[in-house]
């Protein structure tokens, strides 16, 4: 399907008039339009597109000096508001422009045609980007941080009924004055951070009053636009909590290009403690990452933990977590929770994790995210991989149009890494932490050889899968978890083995300097069975990095048999 044309206008009342009375279809037909300057950029649909921009004229769009407008005789309602929503997101994921657009508008709807609509679409794309309006193409934008992690998505419908509820919520909560506390909870690939950073925007763009973010058409989200919410947001302090420190810095960088949001909106739970001034609300993604009193990564750490706990509570009582800092620092809390995705010790206990989850049950305020937004094997695929590695899962079961893959040489499980990433990007080595980190003192030092291949551990740990050199690395958990890939080859180290018709945890193997340490404070002791569920968590989150495909290759020869059934949907072996 094509057919399109794309016309250029100024953004000037006579332009417009002599522009509208040139073809009938300026004033009467579906267009879809982007008003761009320098830097700043919006994205609109319109049946009367010489009329839409008179209005744009008399508000302050009329800074966006020029016009791009797209035409095709095959336009109806439905495609525009389609194309308007593609091309908002790789606008915001390309990062050449600040988008002035809300996110409550943002759909996914299907309907008659849309495959063909979408051959269009991107057929669209190639002639605004030939025109200078994208700096770079669609499978580069993407797969980058700022589209993957960018306010302008789509919800999947539990997500939208998710935000709903949680909006509605929390404004009677604001109008009662009274405080409240908000559970999601949803496994690997079910959109948390997405939702986490699609409410700050949405928020941002309530409280302002925004008339670029009003949505222009009736969604679930437009009731929040009318009067009377912002000004229960009038003075409204918000912020997002994060507590890894690599998907914090990818964060802030969206906001910093996303108006209406700041990065000094984005914190660690150490920085939330120590804020002389509370918060309305603290939107916490990867709650489970909390800590509780352990043994922190450095010694400063381990004293400002003692000092916020004095500071907040009066003393130092052990009991206290990061999300008691959490609690006492403000009046309402949306905490993103997945208790399988705590993978240390100082991480919030099983327990804590569970009284979470039911506070938010008891209080009516609880949402589970099901829907699988990362990997192409769906939801199934993750509880599969959870299963294969806690012993309930016995039968191998394929996946359709996912490339799931077992290798018995590792320079074969790399060369095919390789392959993927010339093909489609976003492909890397991932392993557990079954190796010491001698390149992290020595940058020349070999941290894992297996089959004659020698390899390092990630040369950095903020923004890893995007750095120089990260396809010849090796990512450990700390520098992909809250990621997403295309491909993932994951190595299964002997930190795991197969004993006793088991999966057992080996603890000569494991290397991760706090993943095994026992808690003297609180006077608890892991026992290899008590680090085996930690392990395992690390290895489901690894294996379920990849949206495309999964390859594997084990160390420990018998789990390598045990596991080459579950694995091998596309079976790979030695060359030769």
């Amino acid at each position: 399907m094509t057919g399109f044309r794309i016309e250029e206008v100024s953004l000037r009342r006579d332009e417009i008039d002599r522009w509208a009375r040139s073809d009938p279809q300026f004033r009467n037909w579906p267009v879809v339009y982007a008003l761009s300057d320098e830097r700043d950029l919006y994205v609109g649909e319109s049946l009367n597109v010489a009329a839409r921009f008179k209005q744009h004229i008399d508000s302050d769009k009329a800074r966006l000096k020029g016009a791009r407008v797209v035409i095709d005789d095959r336009f109806n309602k439905s495609a525009c508001l389609d194309l308007e929503s593609f091309l908002i997101r790789l606008f915001a994921g390309d990062g050449h422009y600040q988008v002035l657009n809300g996110n409550s508008g943002i759909t996914e709807s299907n309907y008659f045609g849309r495959d063909g609509y979408r051959e269009t679409f991107h057929a669209i794309f190639e002639e605004l980007r030939a025109r200078g309006a994208f700096t770079r193409p669609i499978r580069e934008i993407e797969n980058t941080d700022l589209f993957k992690l960018s306010p302008f998505k789509a919800l999947t419908q539990d997500q939208a009924i998710a935000v709903d509820d949680i909006l509605s919520g929390l404004f009677n909560d604001l109008a009662q004055e009274i405080s409240s506390r908000i559970v999601i909870q949803g496994g690997p690939g079910t959109g948390k951070t997405v939702v986490a950073v699609f409410l700050m925007k949405l928020l941002a763009d309530i409280q302002a009053g925004d008339e670029h973010a009003a949505p222009e058409r009736d969604t679930l989200l437009s009731e929040y636009f009318v009067p009377g919410y912002a000004q229960l947001l009038s003075g409204f302090r918000a912020a997002l909590v994060v507590p890894q420190q690599s998907l914090r810095e990818s964060i802030k960088k969206v906001f910093r290009k996303t108006p209406g949001l700041l990065p000094r909106q984005v914190l660690s739970p150490f920085e939330v403690g120590a804020s002389p001034d509370k918060f309305d609300l603290l939107i916490v993604d990867e709650s489970h990452r909390l800590n509780q009193r352990a043994n922190q990564p450095s010694g400063p750490l381990n004293a400002k933990f003692r000092q916020i706990n004095e500071t907040l509570f009066g003393r130092d009582d052990y009991k206290y977590t990061q999300l008691d800092w959490i609690d006492h620092q403000s009046r309402h809390q949306i905490l993103l929770v997945d208790g399988a995705q705590a993978i240390r010790p100082a991480d919030l206990s099983t327990d804590a994790i569970e009284a979470l989850v039911e506070s938010g049950r008891r209080a009516g305020r609880f949402y589970p995210l099901t829907s699988q937004m990362r990997v192409k094997a769906g939801s199934d695929y993750v509880g599969y991989v959870r299963g294969v590695l806690d012993g309930t899962v016995t039968a191998p079961r394929s996946f359709e149009n996912y490339d799931l893959r077992f290798f018995d040489h590792l320079p074969e499980m790399r060369n095919e890494i390789r392959a993927r990433e010339a093909e489609v990007g976003l492909s890397r080595l991932l392993a557990g932490f079954a190796w010491p980190y001698a390149s992290r003192r020595d940058r020349t030092a070999v941290d894992i050889e297996l089959d004659g291949l020698q390899l390092r551990w990630n040369a950095v740990d903020v923004d890893w899968v995007n750095s120089p050199g990260s396809l010849e690395q090796v990512g450990s958990i700390h520098t992909i978890q809250g990621y997403d890939l295309n491909y993932a080859g994951v190595i299964i180290g002997r930190d795991l083995r197969f004993d006793q018709d088991r999966i057992v945890f080996d603890r000569q193997h494991y290397w991760d300097p706090r993943g095994a340490t026992n808690n003297r404070m609180l006077g608890i002791t892991y026992t290899d069975d008590d680090v085996l569920r930690f392990v395992r968590n690390v290895y489901a989150v690894l294996l379920t990095r990849g949206m495309r495909g999964t390859y594997v290759y084990v160390c420990d020869p018998a789990l390598r048999e045990h596991l080459r059934p579950f694995f091998a949907s596309g079976v790979s072996t030695t060359p030769g």
